[in-house]
């Protein structure tokens, strides 16, 4: 398999349900627009007409003809190739900032983690479809119980029935966040964990400092 190309201006965040990602997204988008950098916000699944309708498709909760783990993990990269050669590759080639709610990361934890799908698959889609590794991704973790709590609590405020990801078993989740947090461990260059148990205020700082940490680092010019 080919070597990941490192996009030292692709952001990435993760974290599992609850953890506050749009929140985060917002504060680095404003912190990266302070200093004059275009940004350009997207998600995963989604970012495009067509990756948005993908994204209908693997979380609709009333899906009589649920996907098998493996269809859930092809449908996942179907929606990110197109992402990324519609939105992500030509704002790096501009010479824009690409935040990103989740990316390759998630299929690792949600895919391999969570349904229990071969790591190599992963890869080997990851090398051949994307092609990609983020400069910089931000872990915001959370405890399972907590951050299910506030996603329960977010659907029931706004009256929104819980998709069919988000209506998984307790147990999906513990291993969705095992694998997050074993992917930062073996990558802690690329990786920072950010403890999103915190105040919505108090993580979106963290993020930001950890955001310029990494752009302080970065080779000038």
């Amino acid at each position: 398999m080919n070597a990941l190309d490192i996009a030292p201006r692709l952001i990435t965040l993760e974290g599992g349900e609850g953890a506050g990602k749009s929140t985060v997204l917002s504060a680095l988008a404003q912190a990266l627009r302070a200093p004059g950098y275009e940004v350009v916000t997207t998600r995963e699944p989604g970012g495009t007409p067509l990756a948005e309708r993908i994204r209908e498709l693997l979380l609709h909760p009333d899906n009589a003809d649920a996907p098998t783990a493996d269809t859930e993990l092809l449908l996942m990269f179907a929606s990110r190739a197109q992402h990324v050669a519609s939105v992500v590759r030509p704002a790096l080639a501009r010479g824009a900032w690409v935040l990103s709610d989740r990316f390759t990361d998630a299929s690792h934890a949600y895919q391999g983690g969570g349904r229990g799908v071969d790591r190599t698959t992963i890869a080997m889609l990851e090398s051949r479809f994307v092609g990609l590794q983020p400069g910089l991704t931000l872990l915001l973790d959370v405890p399972v119980a907590v951050g299910r709590a506030r996603a329960q609590g977010r659907a029931s405020s706004n009256s929104v029935q819980p998709d069919r990801i988000e209506a998984e078993a307790d147990g999906f989740f513990e291993r969705v966040r095992s694998a997050y947090r074993d992917l930062a461990a073996a990558q802690p260059r690329r990786f920072r964990m950010i403890d999103a148990s915190q105040p919505a205020e108090r993580v979106a700082a963290d993020a930001v400092a950890a955001l310029d940490d990494y752009l302080q680092g970065l080779p000038q010019g």
